[in-house]
């Protein structure tokens, strides 16, 4: 059963280190990428950047309010 991310917790840097599910599960950043290559978390991908460090990213839709970096924190 796939699930959403619904908010996000930053270190001081802003960086995204946990990830709040819908089930109310919390992952860290890692495990997330995990999730989300095996379709167990929807609306995200993981990709490498040009640093050549696997990311995590919302699905591209157009809407900027869904982003990661967008979305609330707990």
């Amino acid at each position: 059963m796939s699930q959403q991310v619904v908010a996000v917790r930053k270190n001081n840097e802003g960086d995204i280190v946990e990830l709040k599910l819908s089930s109310g599960q919390i992952v860290d950043y890692k495990q997330a990428q995990m999730m989300a290559q095996n379709g167990e978390i929807e609306h995200v991908n993981v990709f490498r950047g040009r640093d050549g460090d696997m990311h995590l990213r919302s699905d591209a839709d157009g809407d900027p309010t869904n982003n990661l970096d967008n979305l609330p924190t707990f």
